[in-house]
């Protein structure tokens, strides 16, 4: 092999690893920045990552609301109709927050199982419904027989 065949037979290969090297650097970077949708029934049945954040979605469960001294700190369920998980958010509210409302809340569940969120959603009309809460509500309600679907 002559020189400079040699040389160019080295830069392919050093080119080819660098590619591969940023490409495994941004599939990990695009790995750790995934939010995964997660209903209420997933989180009660343990399918919910553990020690990452996820975002969780439903109604606000009618009654649940509770609102802490600090006048900050809210504590509510989330229901998909067949299980509910209870939310606990630092912070200031969407002004369309309400009980039987539509959320989608980001966050991750602490050691008690509460779903600490980190920022909270709340759809914008009477119409609108994000995709992933419409397609759980959808789903068949298997703890409640006589219900076969909640639209």
């Amino acid at each position: 092999m002559t020189p400079t065949r040699r040389r160019r037979m080295i830069m392919v290969v050093m080119l080819i690893v660098g590619i591969g090297i940023a490409v495994g650097l941004a599939v990990t970077a695009f790995q750790s920045n995934l939010l995964y949708f997660i209903d209420p029934s997933e989180v009660v049945q343990g399918k919910a990552p553990e020690n990452r954040n996820f975002r969780l979605g439903g109604m606000v469960k009618e009654g649940s609301v509770q609102r802490e001294q600090d006048g900050l700190t809210v504590r509510f369920d989330v229901t998909d109709y067949a299980e509910s998980v209870t939310i606990q958010y630092t912070g200031i509210l969407p002004d369309l927050f309400r009980e039987g409302q539509g959320i989608i809340a980001n966050g991750k569940l602490n050691t008690q199982g509460v779903f600490v969120a980190s920022e909270v959603l709340a759809k914008h009309d009477e119409e609108y419904m994000p995709p992933e809460v419409a397609a759980s509500m959808k789903k068949p309600v298997m703890n409640n027989p006589g219900l076969e679907t909640k639209k």
